[in-house]
């Protein structure tokens, strides 16, 4: 390879003990020229170099008699003649041919950037590709589509190619090709490209690739496309309200210019004219309904070529929906109704009666009978299109079923009559329904104002939470519904009411206690009037008689601290009599 270190060896046959080597470099001509020269003294040969004949760098001689050529180059290609003298006569020589290779650079095309025509019936030119600075000089083959092209170097109508070498000033070689074509419609869409074929030492071989390129082609149009873009179905229909694109394509190159009309009473009334083949028709109404046609403007088209399309355009459409009896209808309780639900579309919508997402029968009535309060709540009438889908509407019809309360009472922690204890507390819940919407009042106070049940249907509820008494276990409690149609009533009954151990138990020991204080009062009382009457407070002084001044005085010394008290009580006893004192013991 070039740039790479050779070495040209030259070794005679046989053993000797002397010989002299020249090497020879012989031109195109055959004239040789004397490069180097050694002999053979002991084991090495000694010489040098006579002349490099301008190459850079210079050859040398080894030891071993070999001539070495550091980085080979294209002009180092040439026959190296090694000639061997033994003695004064015997001479042999031996030949060798130095072949050098440089891989080409990168491979270059350069494909023709105009308009080319497929009505022309001689080859055009398709491109040129280039490999440069390669030896030996490569080759060059063409490919349409990845398969190589079969095309000859004599020039005719179909197809054929041209070449060119050129040696550089380094002595490598360049070599251009041209390709030429007789150019069809089919080639619009082909993707051509080069390669460079180049050989290696040992038999070897490489390949370089072009990057691949395609053609503009100037071709008349065939055909013509026509077609409704989003947001159409797939039945060609087309919602109110939305904006719809229409689609022309024609099979010409380059794009010819489109005209976009409508036919109304056989007249075209043209709508726009653009090289794009686009129309867009904003929020569409029902009126714009009808036959739509493109026209692709093509003068180099066959003249039996079909540049015109048509189409219809189907706008669907779904008007508001209509109730017989309007949005909100009041029944009696028991009665009956029948009600309509009308709409205007096209295409021909489907109706359907639905209540809470239950569907309840297909078509435009709805039929009841023996409403109940069940019965009352929102009715669905709702209108689609299966060809349109996303097309519907729908209607709300609100019924309202007027009666007189249904109650439904409810206790919390329920217990059968007769199991209550006074002071239990109890939560009583009562429910109802009816239109208008019933009032709930209790007989006891303390019940919450009526709010929306739960699990709606109509029902609204109370709560009342107390304690149960004795008082309660004869009456009961009452809860009451009523509206202007009538009323309803549930009293809840709690049987006899047992009195709480506990409390029976504080009542006992109260008595008890009030009992121990009167005695204890009168105690004190008793014995507090025995102490003023000596003849009543002592022992040993039964049946005594009363006793004078003395006495007295006698019981004043003895007791000071009572004299006051004793005297008042003997003057008083005195004034009094005495059979009052006694009868008072």
């Amino acid at each position: 390879m070039r740039g790479e270190s050779v070495a040209l060896n030259c070794t005679p046959l046989g053993v000797h003990d002397y010989f002299m080597l020249e090497w020879y470099l012989a031109d195109r001509s055959g004239v040789r020229h004397r490069l180097a020269s050694g002999e053979l003294r002991g084991s090495e040969i000694q010489g040098g170099v006579h002349s490099s004949r301008g190459r850079s760098p210079p050859y040398q001689l080894d030891s071993q008699g070999r001539l070495m050529l550091a980085e080979a180059q294209v002009g180092d290609e040439r026959d190296y003649v090694c000639v061997v003298t033994v003695g004064a006569t015997v001479t042999a020589e031996a030949t060798v041919r130095l072949q050098v290779f440089a891989k080409p650079e990168a491979t270059e095309v350069a494909p023709n950037r105009g308009t080319l025509s497929v009505t022309d019936d001689i080859a055009q030119e398709i491109a040129t590709c280039n490999s440069r600075n390669g030896n030996p000089a490569p080759k060059i083959t063409w490919h349409r589509n990845g398969e190589p092209l079969q095309v000859p170097m004599e020039v005719n109508t179909e197809g054929y190619m041209t070449s060119r070498t050129v040696r550089e000033a380094s002595g490598l070689q360049s070599l251009t090709s041209t390709l030429y074509l007789r150019l069809r419609k089919t080639d619009r869409d082909a993707s051509f490209h080069c390669s460079v074929h180049y050989l290696l030492p040992k038999g070897q071989h490489g390949r370089l690739d072009s990057p691949p390129f395609g053609l503009t082609l100037h071709y008349p149009t065939e055909h013509v496309q026509f077609w409704v873009g989003s947001p159409a179905t797939t039945e060609g229909w087309v919602r109110e309200g939305d904006s719809v694109q229409l689609f022309c394509r024609g099979d010409g190159s380059p794009s010819p210019e489109y005209t976009f009309y409508r036919l109304q009473d056989k007249q075209e009334d043209v709508l726009k004219i653009n090289l794009e083949g686009n129309l867009t028709l904003e929020r569409v109404q029902r009126g714009q309904s009808g036959i739509y046609g493109c026209r692709v403007e093509d003068y180099d088209a066959e003249e039996d070529a079909e540049l015109s399309q048509t189409l219809e355009l189907r706008v669907a459409y779904l008007d508001p929906l209509e109730l017989s009896n309007g949005e909100e209808l009041a029944l009696p309780l028991g009665g009956s109704l029948a009600t309509n639900c009308s709409v205007k579309g096209l295409p021909t919508p489907t109706l359907r009666w639905t209540k809470d997402s239950i569907p309840l029968g297909d078509g435009p009535t709805l039929s009841l009978s023996s409403v109940t309060f069940d019965s009352a709540g929102s009715y669905t009438c709702e209108a689609s299109m299966p060809t349109v889908p996303l097309l519907s509407r729908n209607r709300i019809l609100r019924l309202l079923v007027e009666g007189s309360p249904e109650l439904r009472p409810e206790e919390t922690l329920p217990k059968a009559e007769g199991s209550w204890t006074e002071g239990d507390e109890v939560r009583l819940v009562c429910s109802a329904r009816g239109y208008p919407e019933p009032k709930l009042k209790w007989s006891q106070a303390g019940g919450h104002p009526a709010e929306p049940a739960p699990g709606g249907q109509g029902w609204v509820s109370s709560s009342l939470t107390l304690k149960v008494t004795s008082a309660l276990s004869q009456d009961g409690v009452s809860c009451e519904a009523s509206n202007p149609h009538g009323n309803a009533r549930h009293v809840f009954h709690f049987g006899p009411v047992a009195p709480q151990t506990s409390q029976a138990g504080v009542a006992v020991m109260a008595v008890a206690i009030s009992v121990g204080l009167l005695l204890l009062v009168v105690a004190a009382f008793y014995c507090m009037r025995r102490k003023g009457r000596p003849g009543c407070c002592r022992q040993g002084e039964k049946g005594a008689p009363p006793s004078g001044d003395p006495e007295l005085s006698h019981s004043g010394s003895q007791r000071p601290e009572q004299t006051g008290l004793l005297m008042g009580g003997a003057s008083g006893g005195a004034r009094r009599g005495s059979g009052g004192f006694r009868d008072e013991c």
